[in-house]
């Protein structure tokens, strides 16, 4: 099978999909943080995986796994989506044959070598992305066909499903051996199409060893996305410059970090990092930047700020372990869900809306004066996150023993 350069056949691998691939050296820091905290955790019991990846090439080298391409979903109409959804799985069953030189001939020859197949995080399971739907949805059908086992791991659900997509994504909870999710509202959704849970922390929130031994800075990170939900950008961006100036002025120097831009530092700006430059531009007080890097680079950086501004998920999940006090930006219901979600697990609870940045200069000192709190509460709750996500990874690579 195509191994994106690693060669060979891993015929006890897990088949694995998270939403991977750093393409024209841009890089999304969390998806690829989940993939490889999931890579790190069968590893350590033994479990080799083989990815799924747009850029598989690229993936391999990163991960030193075996890596095939994706699916093929990109950019279908939902209608031809269902098709080549009907045709996999027909393939998977052996009803039909694919076409030669279709982009599905690795992960289809993946899943034949293959003892189940891992959802993991990154592709949110929700219909403003139906490609993750279908692919995920796909090649679970495929994978039971095959009477391989299937598990979810770190996923988020919904809040938004169309009736289409929530009968897809029920069923796929549902039938899967084990569903993890990272909120509880994600784990009431999923029990109440009769999934089998476990409401964990982010698969990421641990990534190189957690928090341990973090050294706290006097510097501010905020790390922004450019999802406003038709809000005017300029009237958020230059609220975020206020907030900002704010904070230069009383807690320390801001530093930028985007979460979805070029690994590069002399890269042209561009996704966050072309976001982080005009609210940069707007500020009176100076501020520095760092490049987006790699998923480990970003964890040790967000432990170690003294405030964490984030209206991106991940810095959250890496921040919250070590006590960072953290002021989350929501943009609607999902990032508010997911946001609350990654907060709520470490004590904290501070999420604004973007209509309310007026109020945040206040709530971000009412964070600072906390800090020993926040940090208390983390350190209480460290243990007992440890240990359960443990238990999660050991209960999955039971599966597929």
């Amino acid at each position: 099978m195509p191994t994106g350069g690693m060669g060979g056949t891993a015929r006890v691998s897990i088949l694995t999909i998270g939403d991977i691939g750093v393409s024209s050296g841009i890089i999304h820091i969390g998806d690829e943080a989940m993939f490889e905290a999931a890579r790190d955790e069968l590893a350590d019991r033994g479990i080799p995986i083989t990815g799924i990846s747009s850029q598989p090439d690229e993936s391999a080298r990163r991960y030193g796994i075996p890596v095939v391409g994706r699916l093929g979903f990109a950019g279908l109409a939902r209608a031809d989506a269902q098709e080549r959804a009907a045709l996999l799985l027909d393939v998977a069953a052996g009803i039909r044959e694919l076409p030669p030189g279709d982009p599905a001939e690795g992960a289809l020859a993946a899943l034949r070598s293959a003892r189940g197949v891992l959802i993991a995080g990154g592709g949110n399971l929700a219909s403003r992305w139906p490609v993750h739907v279908f692919e995920r949805t796909t090649v679970a059908a495929m994978a039971r066909a095959q009477g391989l086992p299937v598990v979810l791991s770190g996923q988020t659900l919904g809040p938004d499903l169309d009736p289409e997509d929530r009968t897809r994504v029920a069923e796929l909870a549902r039938r899967a051996v084990r569903t993890g999710v990272r909120e509880h509202a994600s784990g009431d959704l999923a029990r109440s199409w009769g999934a089998r849970v476990h409401v964990g922390v982010d698969d990421a929130s641990f990534l190189g060893g957690g928090p341990d031994g973090a050294e706290v800075s006097d510097r501010v990170l905020v790390s922004l996305s450019g999802w406003f939900a038709v809000r005017p950008a300029d009237a958020v961006e230059a609220g975020i410059a206020r907030l900002l100036d704010h904070v230069a002025d009383t807690a320390g120097e801001v530093l930028f970090h985007a979460h979805f831009g070029p690994v590069a530092a002399d890269a042209v700006p561009s996704g966050d990092a072309a976001l982080h430059e005009r609210v940069r531009a707007r500020m009176r007080r100076p501020s520095t930047v760092v490049a987006s890097g790699d998923p480990l680079g970003a964890a040790r950086l967000a432990r170690s700020a003294r405030l964490l501004v984030t209206s991106r998920y991940h810095p959250a999940v890496f921040a919250a372990p070590a006590g960072v006090p953290i002021l989350g930006l929501a943009a609607d219901d999902y990032t508010r869900i997911k946001l609350a979600g990654a907060l709520g697990h470490w004590g904290q609870d501070a999420v604004l809306d973007l209509d309310d940045l007026p109020t945040a200069p206040s709530a971000l000192d009412r964070l600072d004066d906390r800090r020993s709190e926040v940090a208390d509460r983390a350190a209480a709750a460290l243990p007992g996150h440890r240990a359960r996500a443990g238990a999660w990874w050991d209960d999955v690579a039971d599966v597929f023993r």
